[in-house]
């Protein structure tokens, strides 16, 4: 898939209001390592927290069109539109095509230095007239703001933050921000810089600057990728899936967002809505995972190192030594609130800040986190200190107690704990990774009795979790619902990929569950979830369903699907949370664990196929 192709768009004629809410696949994402900006392809940023991942927004029209605020910068003349990114990076061009001449937008944040959102307009050929809007809603559009025009463009003051727009055109003032309209013959710029500042802008940005933090931008991303070691058939997917993940990490912590953004729906005018702004430790061993395989050591190492920093600094309480969801800085209180004043994307209400799973008792973590550390001793990306194996052996310990009990799951359920398989998968896999690590490392250890632990949950899974009407592992002890988790059952080895009870679950996941490629994480007619509404396809479940499948040997059908997969990526390669009826995106965006199972399943199928590059280390 070539991200050059763009999409293409009819655009109105722009105003002081925004039209209606552009499909979320109409987006591309920029960002400088502490936040994002999404820029639809009308030329309008509309979401955008600045400062860091997890701040109050100022942009977030995509969850209201009235309310949110908003960052438009088009033709005035009526014009298609298509989106690219600079090849081998996250330097955004929204290009715009007029009777009248051809226009780009390039959207970047320079990775060094203090933060800044650039958009330079760019006239290609013939002519253009353009228009500016910038309608800042600060506080999640909760925050009155005052604001300023100056000699250098226009200065926004809310009681928590300022910001300085630079501007190398005049401005003038609107009800709540400011517009401007230029004129651009082919050859011609203009810069627009939006700052953080307690100052009003007092000179105006000049091209060479810009230009010259363009260039280093666009520097920093090509060398970074450059470093991948992916040689296989989906290179450019790959490399995409790959710079979209860096985009999601906190560089001052290491850490890495589920996603960039908050409470967009699950299914459209329905209630799952979630803040996916956040680190989900269930995340670190997949992206320690998918970062190995590409050859990124130092982002594999940082991640860790946050993950392990937290596991160290966590406080034991009746749920564990460890909670699901961390905050970027490690902090362990995530409250969940609703916005009542924003409609939420096309009404999807309520829309929600904070995540109130991070209470929740959600055992798999376990295994996530210790396959983490096992997966980061085996390539060498990070030794264990001693002090980190302290703390995971006292989760082991407790986990010996503990890991029978009934939880909310992988899903974060709100209708009742239960046995989930995964659950009981991923204490296997704790169990199983830390007596690895001990013995290789001659750590001090209870291995006897760990290892009568280990066995007694892989015969609880064989014994209670197995339906023998469905000749199939089902969700939970005593239910007969399948689940797309237990795909996970052989990608994490707990059973041979040829083992016939597998084989069978295999078949009927794809029976049951699987549409086209498309994989439904569960049936929530069948398995109550304590929500309302319905959902779509979970990408990352298609993703596993493909290694799944290539781990069996089922290559042809494997690629098949991973190929079909491939068409629902937006226009710029990008995946959202879900896919829906339609084949619209649906859910946060961009979403990390979909590019890190996009990435997993595409190695291992290279493999499977017989890898036409330099080869990637087998798991």
């Amino acid at each position: 898939m070539s991200t050059a192709a763009g999409a293409t768009n009819r655009l109105p004629l722009p105003g002081g209001e925004l039209p209606g809410y552009l499909p979320i696949a109409e987006h591309g994402v920029i960002g400088d390592l502490r936040t994002v900006a999404l820029v639809g392809s009308d030329g309008t940023i509309d979401w955008y927290c600045p400062l860091r991942f997890d701040a109050p927004s100022v942009f977030a029209a995509i969850l209201d069109r009235g309310r949110g605020g908003y960052y438009r910068i088009a033709p005035l003349e009526e014009c298609s539109t298509k989106q690219l990114y600079f090849p081998d990076t996250n330097v955004l061009i929204t290009r715009f095509l007029s009777p009248s001449g051809v226009g780009e937008v390039h959207d970047f944040m320079p990775i060094a230095g203090e933060q800044q959102l650039i958009r330079r307009v760019v006239c290609v050929r013939g002519e253009l007239q353009c228009k500016l809007d910038c309608e800042p809603r600060f506080g999640y559009g909760r925050d009155d703001h005052t604001t300023t025009i100056s000699a250098g463009g226009a200065h926004f003051r809310s009681r928590t933050l300022s910001l300085a727009l630079g501007a190398p055109v005049p401005l003038i003032p609107t009800a709540a921000g400011v517009a401007a309209e230029f004129h651009l013959s082919a050859g011609g710029t203009a810069s627009f810089v939006l700052a953080e500042s307690d100052t009003e802008p007092t000179t105006r940005p000049t091209e060479a600057d810009t230009a010259a933090l363009f260039d280093e931008t666009v520097g920093y991303w090509v060398d970074w990728i450059a470093q991948s070691a992916y040689r296989g058939r989906w290179r450019e997917t790959v490399n995409r899936s790959a710079l979209a993940l860096k985009l999601l990490t906190y560089a001052p912590t290491g850490a890495i967002v589920a996603a960039a953004t908050a409470s967009l729906p699950e299914q459209i005018g329905g209630g799952r809505n979630w803040d996916y702004r956040y680190v989900w430790v269930r995340d670190s061993a997949f992206t320690l995972y998918a970062l190995r395989r590409l050859g990124f050591a130092k982002e594999a190492r940082a991640f860790g190192q946050f993950i392990m920093t937290t596991f160290r600094g966590s406080t034991p309480n009746t749920n564990g030594p460890l909670q699901p969801i961390y905050g970027i800085d490690g902090r362990p209180e995530l409250p969940e609130q609703t916005l009542d004043h924003l409609e939420g994307y096309k009404g999807s209400a309520p829309v929600r800040i904070g995540n109130r799973a991070a209470h929740q008792l959600q055992l798999d973590i376990y295994g996530e986190i210790i396959d983490a550390a096992y997966i980061a001793e085996q390539s060498g990306a990070a030794r264990l200190p001693y002090d980190t194996w302290r703390a995971l052996s006292a989760a082991i310990e407790w986990l010996c107690q503990n890991w029978n009990r009934p939880d909310e799951g992988v899903w974060e359920t709100r209708g009742g704990r239960q046995h989930f398989t995964h659950s009981r998968l991923m204490s296997w896999v704790a169990f199983d990774r830390a007596i690895r690590i001990a013995g290789d490392r001659a750590f001090p250890a209870d291995l006897a009795r760990w290892i009568a632990v280990r066995n007694d949950i892989y015969r609880t899974i064989m014994e209670r979790n197995w339906s023998e009407r469905r000749q199939a592992f089902v969700q939970a002890e005593g239910s007969e619902v399948l689940d797309a988790s237990l795909l996970l059952m052989p990608l994490v080895h707990f059973i041979a990929d040829d083992d016939p009870r597998w084989l069978s679950t295999l078949d009927a996941i794809g029976a049951e569950l699987v549409s086209d490629s498309l994989v439904h994480r569960y049936d929530p007619k069948a398995s109550r979830d304590g929500l309302d509404g319905g959902e779509g396809t979970f990408s990352i479940c298609s993703f596993w369903y493909v290694e799944a499948l290539s781990r069996a040997g089922r290559t042809r059908e494997a690629r098949l699907a991973f190929e079909k997969m491939l068409t629902y990526a937006n226009h710029l390669g990008l995946y959202a949370e879900e896919i829906g009826p339609s084949g619209e995106s649906l859910g946060n965006f961009p979403q990390a664990f979909t590019h890190l199972a996009l990435i997993s399943a595409a190695v291992n199928l290279d493999r499977e196929l017989g890898e036409p590059g330099r080869a990637v280390p087998a798991p």
